[in-house]
Order: C-alpha cells, then structure tokens, then sequence
C-alpha cells in the first residue's frame, strides 16, 4: 500500500472497505489494518494462522503474544483481528457521551476505530464472539486512552458481545513464548522434504528416549540426526512438531530448554505404539 494511504480519510476509508476489509470469517477474513498500513516501528508482525490457514497482521507484541494463546487454546474457534467499528456509529456513541472521536493527526479526519481482536469461543451448545482490546497495563493510567475505551465498550455492549481489556499481566509470557517457539511447526509440511516416513521413524526413536533418559533435549536430537544422516536440526524440528501437534505433551507453563532435559507427560496412543514395537 502507498504510504499516503497510511494517513486515513473517507477516500481511503472507503476503499479499504470496498476491499472487504473487516469482513468474513476464518480464512476468508481480511483484517481492517495491515502491518502496511501503519507506520513501522520494528513492532509489527505477520504470522501464520494454525486455525484460520490465513496470515494474521499484529500491531505489537502484545497483540502476537496475546494471539499464541488464542492458537493453544481449544476454545478458540476462530479469530479476528483489527476489527473495524462502524464509523457512523462510533462517531454517534461519542457525541453521546461527550467524547471527543479518535481522528488522523495528519488530516484531522475522524478514523475507523478498531478492535484488537473478535475472538469465536466455544461454548457448550454452540459458540460466542468474545472482543478484547490489547493495552499495557500503564497506558491505563491515561484519560484519553479509557475515553476511547468507552466508545468501545459502548458499542459492543450495545451487541450484547462480551468486551474487555487484555494487558500484559493476564499472558503468561513463559506460555506464550513457547507457544511462539513451537508455532511454526504444527503442520508436517513445515518438515519438507522430510516425508512422513522419516518423520515417524525420528518420532519412534526419539519418543522412548525423552521418555527414559536423564540426557538435554538437545543431545538426543542431535545423536538423532547422526544416526539417520539428516541435516543438523533436523530432529530438533520434528520434536516441536510433536510438540506444537500435541503427540507429545509438556507442562507448557514451564520453559521449553533445548539444553535440558524435556519432561513429557503425555504421548499420543501412536507414539505409544511406536515405542513398543521398537
């Protein structure tokens, strides 16, 4: 996107709806903002979906972290973010309450106001949208920051949909860092060229020895690669596989060391399998 359209005016407003812009769902969903659309301050990232098999666009860390947690969750069915209120409306809700409207500094247009994140939950009979906005807990000090938060809540509530904030001191950081670290390998593709095959093979090998000996993460993948001639790091990558996947299961509050020993406490019926037969 061109630069100038970093700065927001009803031209620009317009078109980034006719793009459908905050609308659909799952993979078919187009955030409002882009990492593009906004000035870069070495914040913003772009990251793969494992639920929505789409690239979802955060404006700070807080956002990503805060979206590593929506993935490992089993709740979590689907997820928005930078989600767009309508304008018309926001506009009407200030004027009501006496708040003056965010507005570009640049045009002094009034802007899109957006939610961090709509967030589909699973419920017992059927599902909720839940919409939570991402702010460090010292930013709440400020007037103008919770002004704004009340056109928010305002308009959400007025959808009856659960709103509220999200600040860094409700992410587990150990969690989220190793969701983080895990991530990109939930997917068997990620592991290419390695076939599914060799994947099972480094699986039933590694599997009894996490199990059984006292020895760092690290070693056992490495002796790992050596034993099937593969490229160095190539076991380390199928362990977070089996980790991100779910067929090995750790205490994830607890911090995921490659040079220390990794403590399971569950593995899949499969890897079971594997390990007896070999």
């Amino acid at each position: 996107m061109a630069k100038r359209e970093r700065q927001s005016d009803r031209k620009v407003i317009n078109k980034r709806l006719k793009q459908g812009r905050g609308q659909g769902r799952g993979a078919d969903y187009l955030p409002y903002l882009r990492v593009q659309d906004v000035p870069s301050q070495g914040l913003v990232t772009r990251v793969g979906g494992w639920k929505t098999g789409r690239e979802h666009h955060f404006l700070s860390c807080l956002e990503c972290d805060y979206f590593y947690l929506l993935e490992w969750s089993p709740l979590v069915v689907d997820i928005r973010e930078q989600y767009p209120l309508d304008l018309d409306e926001t506009l009407a809700i200030g004027a009501d309450l006496g708040i003056r409207h965010p507005t570009d500094p640049r045009t002094r247009e009034p802007v899109v106001m957006t939610t961090d994140f709509v967030n589909t939950v699973r419920r017992n009979i059927g599902t909720i949208e839940h919409a939570r906005t991402l702010k460090y807990a010292t930013d709440l000090a400020r007037p103008r920051v919770m002004e704004k938060f009340e056109i928010e809540r305002v308009y959400w509530s007025s959808r009856d949909i659960d709103w509220g904030i999200v600040t860094e001191r409700e992410i587990d950081p150990v969690l989220a860092t190793n969701i983080r670290w895990l991530h990109p390998y939930r997917d068997a593709v990620a592991l290419a060229p390695l076939t599914a095959a060799a994947i099972g093979k480094v699986e039933a090998t590694l599997t009894p020895r996490v199990v059984t000996e006292n020895l760092p993460l690290r070693d056992l993948t490495d002796d790992c690669d050596r034993q099937f001639n593969l490229p160095p790091g190539t076991s380390l990558a199928v362990a977070r596989h089996l980790l991100a996947s779910g067929r090995w299961q750790v205490n994830m509050r607890s911090p995921i060391q490659v040079p220390q020993r990794l403590n399971l406490i569950g593995v899949a019926v499969e890897s079971t399998s594997l390990r007896e037969a070999g």
